[in-house]
C-alpha cells in the first residue's frame, strides 16, 4: 500500500498563536471537548519534540485511547505533528502522522486551522479516515468555543 493522506480546513474565532499554544499544552485539551477525557504525559516533557502522549477520547461514542509522539513542533508558523504508536488507529493502519497548522485569516479576523492526516492503511478493505476528519473538526470547533468563552 502507498502513503495517502486526507485533510480539512477550519475556520476558527481564536487567534492561530493562542488556539497553538492551548493544543501545545496537551494536558489542558480536555478541559475544552467532550470528546477527549484526558492526556497523560509517558515520556519527556510537555510540548516538546519527543515526548509521548496517551490520549483517552471518546470516538463514534466509544472510549479509545491513542498513544502518540510528537513528531515535531513549529512555533514560528504554529504547527504541531503527532505520530500514532499504539492504539485502535494501529489495527487498520501501518503508519498514521497527523499535522495541525494555525494560520491567521487572511484579510480578516480568526484563523484557520489545517488538519491533516497521512497514513498508510493495512489493505484495501480499511477505510479512509473520514470519521476520524470529522472528528477532528468537532474537536478544533469545541476547543475554539473554550478559547472564546
Amino acid at each position: 500500500m502507498v502513503e495517502e493522506e486526507v485533510e480539512v480546513d477550519v475556520e476558527i474565532k481564536s487567534t492561530a498563536e493562542k488556539f497553538h499554544m492551548f493544543v501545545r499544552k496537551s494536558q489542558h485539551v480536555s478541559k475544552a471537548t467532550r470528546y477527549i477525557q484526558g492526556c497523560d504525559l509517558l515520556e519527556g516533557e510537555w510540548g516538546k519534540v519527543g515526548s509521548i502522549l496517551l490520549w483517552k477520547l471518546t470516538f463514534d461514542g466509544e472510549p479509545r485511547v491513542s498513544k502518540d509522539r510528537i513528531e515535531g513542533i513549529d512555533v514560528e508558523n504554529n504547527v504541531i505533528q503527532w505520530r500514532v504508536l499504539e492504539g485502535p488507529l494501529k489495527k487498520e493502519y501501518k503508519s498514521f502522522l497527523k499535522t495541525m497548522k494555525v494560520s491567521p485569516k487572511q484579510g480578516g479576523t480568526g484563523s484557520v486551522v489545517k488538519w491533516n492526516m497521512k497514513y498508510e492503511r493495512i489493505d484495501e478493505k480499511v477505510v479512509h479516515p473520514e470519521r476520524l476528519l470529522k472528528f477532528f473538526v468537532e474537536v478544533i470547533t469545541e476547543v475554539d468555543q473554550y478559547l472564546l468563552s
